[in-house]
C-alpha cells in the first residue's frame, strides 16, 4: 500500500517555516513502506500508510497517549519504544500537524 503523499507535502512545506539551520538539516528516507524525515541522520517523524509516525521521548509517552487520535506504534505487531502512530483525525490543521513535526524533532535532538 502507497503512503498518503499528501501528508509527505504538509511537513515538507512545514519544515519551510523553521530556521534554516533546521530545515537544512532535514532529510528524507524511504524506510518501512513509505517516507521518514530525519533531522541530522536522527529519525523524527514520518508517513506509513495514512498515519503520520512520530518519535517521541520517554518523558511524554504517558501524556500524547491520551490523545485521541495516538497509538503506539506496532509495525511488526509489537509496539516500538518511543514510537507513535496519529491518525488523519488528529492532523485535521496546520497547527496539529506541526505540534507532532516539533515533538518529533525534540526526540531527534536528544540522539545527537
Amino acid at each position: 500500500m502507497a503512503y498518503n503523499e499528501q501528508l509527505s507535502k504538509r511537513i515538507e512545506a512545514s519544515f519551510r517555516c523553521f530556521p534554516k539551520e533546521i530545515s537544512e538539516a532535514i532529510t528524507q528516507k524511504r524506510m518501512f513502506g513509505g517516507v521518514v524525515f530525519l533531522y541530522q541522520g536522527k529519525m523524527a517523524i514520518g508517513v506509513i500508510k495514512q498515519d503520520l509516525m512520530v518519535r517521541v521521548i520517554s518523558s511524554k509517552m504517558d501524556e500524547i497517549m491520551k490523545k485521541e487520535a495516538v497509538r503506539l506504534m506496532d509495525f511488526t505487531k509489537k509496539p516500538a519504544k518511543e514510537y507513535i502512530y496519529v491518525s488523519s483525525k488528529g492532523l485535521r490543521t496546520e497547527e496539529e500537524l506541526q505540534f507532532y513535526i516539533e515533538l518529533g524533532l525534540e526526540h531527534a535532538l536528544t540522539k545527537i
